[in-house]
């Protein structure tokens, strides 16, 4: 059953079997961090190093993360920082927001560039927390680090999660004029009730206003976030809410499973599974309605959790999806630089003796080495596959052997044998065909006599999860290849 964590990807995997360090680390961190990126986070500082082709090429991509909230959904454990409501400072007065900010823009500019090139930045995405409740002036404090740094590109994808009721035509505005070209509105429902008892500061009535906002602002690249198996969510509910974000036209829509996380004010009140929680064949039902109903409605289901109209992909996001090297700053953020995995710090004090520690040059994130022992090309394996069958498109069979081996493939395409037999994985050939699940048997039986793994490629060039039910065992599945990898 697909958990998504409001975040780009897999949850973790509880049945994996045992494999290289770094990789159950990459599947921790990503796990916690990453769909909209609604948080590229980590759980825990922590650090992997692995050898693929993408090492070479140096990141054009930024997560900033600005954990100002005004105060915790009950489901959140992101690290947030709660502003309250209790008569607080001017935003732009806030010692808390300017102290971080000053503390971001310190970070960016201890970060050392001599392990890599330095290319612009093609995408920015600010991730919170609510960074719709940082001013202005103040992003643009950022933005202004990031360009001397890095340098940014004219036509660069700047996203920027956006809260119901935290901004104005006015902030929006000028948020734009600082380069923030799309927006990710943060929704979750479209019912007061839910609203309500997820402890969302906003109400149905502040959504409608955003979203005229946005529109008025002339923001055409803006995606809307909603969150299925809520508490008391009839599919009556959901229905609904998938009518009304269609009737609101974005150009994107991410759609995340709720997970229920310890330490949160559901993992105190709420057992996953039981009412007023959904059962899994709900939540199941669920993804299906939303697969469904997007997709009826003209929008591309590109990943697990996305859902796009032609050209509005994330960009930002398929940097995770293509395993591509990024920048992260910010509290508890995870970046992948130089062949490196690293999460900062979770906590704001840890989180400034971080950065203290990045000026005084007594750590470095991006060509930091492990002593620890790893197996690098197993390992990197892993993370592509568990990475491309979260995507519409899939693994690519020519790039996966060409980087990893003819035996890997092999070793993939027969554990996958009975799933294609059930539809729930889908062979494509060079024109994205697909091959026929009798001719996929053949051609292994051929393999396998022949001691021939060329066989198997010269017909085959993609393996997908079906949509939806092969995204919905999208853990099982990927499970199954980590057995096949590493067994």
């Amino acid at each position: 059953m697909l958990k998504s964590t409001f975040t780009p990807i897999l949850s973790i995997i509880t049945t994996k079997p045992t494999s290289p360090k770094s990789s159950k680390t990459f599947t921790r961190a990503f796990s916690q961090s990453l769909p909209t990126v609604r948080n590229n986070v980590s759980h825990s500082p922590t650090t992997t190093t692995a050898t693929t082709p993408h090492n070479k090429l140096p990141p054009v991509s930024a997560y900033v993360h600005l954990p100002f909230c005004r105060k915790r959904c009950h489901y959140c454990d992101f690290p947030i920082v709660a502003l309250g409501s209790s008569s607080p400072p001017a935003p732009e007065e806030d010692p808390r927001i300017l102290n971080y900010t000053q503390l971001i823009c310190r970070e960016i500019e201890a970060t050392k560039l001599d392990c890599h090139p330095i290319r612009p930045l093609e995408t920015v995405f600010f991730g919170g927390g609510t960074p719709s409740l940082v001013p202005p002036g103040l992003v643009s404090d950022i933005v202004e680090a990031l360009r001397l740094k890095f340098g940014v590109c004219l036509d660069a994808e700047m996203s920027m999660e956006m809260d119901p009721g935290t901004f104005d035509a006015e902030k929006l505005k000028g948020l734009m004029e600082l380069g923030v070209n799309r927006v990710s509105l943060g929704v979750q429902a479209f019912q007061e009730e839910i609203l309500r008892d997820c402890g969302r500061a906003h109400g149905v009535k502040e959504i409608y206003e955003a979203i005229e906002i946005v529109k008025s602002c002339g923001v055409e690249n803006w995606s809307v976030d909603l969150i299925s198996s809520l508490p008391h969510q009839t599919p009556e509910m959901w229905e609904e809410s998938l009518r009304l974000v269609i009737e609101a036209q974005p150009t994107h829509v991410s759609v995340y499973d709720l997970q229920v996380e310890q330490g949160t004010k559901f993992g105190v009140l709420y057992t996953a599974g039981e009412f007023p929680l959904p059962s899994e064949t709900q939540s199941a039902d669920l993804y299906r309605m939303a697969s469904t109903t997007l997709s009826n409605a003209g929008y591309n289901h590109y990943e697990i959790s996305s859902y796009c109209k032609v050209g509005f992909e994330c960009k930002h996001n398929l940097t995770y999806w293509e395993n591509k090297p990024f920048y992260a700053f910010g509290l508890g953020s995870a970046s992948y630089v130089g062949g490196v995995r690293f999460s900062r710090p979770r906590k704001m004090k840890d989180y400034m003796g971080y950065v203290q520690s990045l000026e005084t040059e007594l750590v470095d994130c991006c060509c930091k080495e492990l002593n620890n022992p790893v197996d690098a090309k197993g390992d990197m394996a892993m993370d592509v596959v568990m990475l491309s069958l979260r995507t519409a498109r899939g693994l690519d069979l020519k790039s996966f052997r060409n980087a990893f081996g003819d035996s890997f493939v092999a070793s993939l395409c027969k554990a996958y044998r009975p799933y294609v037999e059930t539809g729930h994985v889908v062979c494509l050939d060079e024109q994205r065909r697909p091959v026929a699940a009798d001719e996929f048997s053949s051609l292994l039986s051929s393999s396998s006599s022949s001691k021939d793994d060329g066989i198997i490629e010269e017909r085959l060039a993609f393996i997908r999860l079906s949509d939806p039910d092969g995204f919905l065992l999208s853990n099982e599945l990927i499970t199954v290849a980590f057995q096949a990898i590493a067994p």
